[in-house]
């Protein structure tokens, strides 16, 4: 069992959400909100009517549960990989076998959703409440009023179940998003790194950078479902379930609404992946020198 991956994963994700926190707001906003202009649109609306702490509604929770979400993705992943590793009868020194770096990826994507879950959609539906909804009249105030009272109305209200709506299309996004993710990293480590055992930082920040693109470029479809569903329900429910989700939002915005939010999603994913990696890196290679 490789534990030193799970604490380096859990120190990663911790940083890359400080990182990527206001665009993911960003992102979210323009998934589930039918009438916008664009990023920069909604960038400017954001910060005029609720300012800078709009970008950071809902991060106290994800702060918390993405280190947990990504310890068990890096975990996960690591230790997946080495026993494929193992079942081929290699030695550790030779490389890993693409497949089983896109089977381990996978299976570290899938293996979060049951702790990301809940925190998710806690995070999701207090990003897309503004400052004053949701009750008319003189004592108006936001339905929602922190990660905790909204976990617990969502279960109140929507049944323990409802903490994990959205979960069939979250585990379809990270699957082959993860997948895609660790074998974009380590194959364009393994291309630059000629052949030394640890890349040098300038490739693992690139690699970094371009996994996390790559990653969202194949998960963004599934993100706007899931942020959909999670979403529904706040007020009156408007889908009936996950396929009826992907049916009406194409039938009524067309087949591009399963890109929206593709374009702020590649740009938040560079820093924030590129800060995860070499946070990463940097606890395994601190913790491999005191070994």
């Amino acid at each position: 069992m490789h534990l030193v991956d799970f604490i380096a994963g859990s120190v990663g994700g911790a940083f890359g959400v400080a990182v990527g926190y206001p665009l993911d707001t960003v992102k979210v906003r323009i998934q589930t909100q039918k009438h916008n202009g664009g990023v920069w649109d909604c960038v400017k609306r954001l910060w005029r009517t609720e300012g800078i702490k709009g970008f950071y509604r809902g991060m106290s929770m994800p702060v918390t549960t993405v280190s947990i979400s990504s310890s068990l993705v890096f975990g996960t992943y690591r230790n997946v990989l080495h026993h494929l590793h193992n079942m081929r009868d290699r030695r550790t020194t030779d490389a890993h076998h693409r497949v089983d770096i896109f089977v381990a990826g996978f299976a570290g994507g899938v293996a979060q959703v049951s702790a990301m879950a809940p925190a998710d959609i806690v995070k999701v539906r207090l990003q897309c409440q503004t400052e004053r909804v949701y009750r008319a009249g003189p004592d108006s105030r936001p339905k929602y009023r922190g990660p905790l009272h909204c976990a617990l109305s969502i279960a109140r209200e929507e049944g323990l179940t409802g903490l994990y709506r959205g979960s069939t299309a979250l585990a379809l996004r990270d699957g082959p998003s993860f997948a895609t993710y660790f074998l974009t990293y380590n194959t364009i480590c393994d291309l630059l790194s000629a052949g030394n055992k640890h890349a040098d930082w300038p490739v693992v920040l690139l690699a970094g950078g371009v996994s996390g693109m790559c990653g969202w470029a194949v998960g963004t479809p599934m993100d706007v479902i899931k942020s959909r569903l999670q979403v529904d329900g706040m007020n009156r429910r408007r889908y009936r379930g996950f396929i009826h989700c992907i049916k009406d939002s194409v039938r009524t915005e067309g087949a591009a609404v399963l890109f929206k939010g593709l374009a702020v999603n590649c740009i938040r994913a560079f820093p924030v992946n590129m800060t995860v990696f070499a946070t990463y890196e940097l606890v395994l290679r601190i913790q491999s020198t005191l070994s």
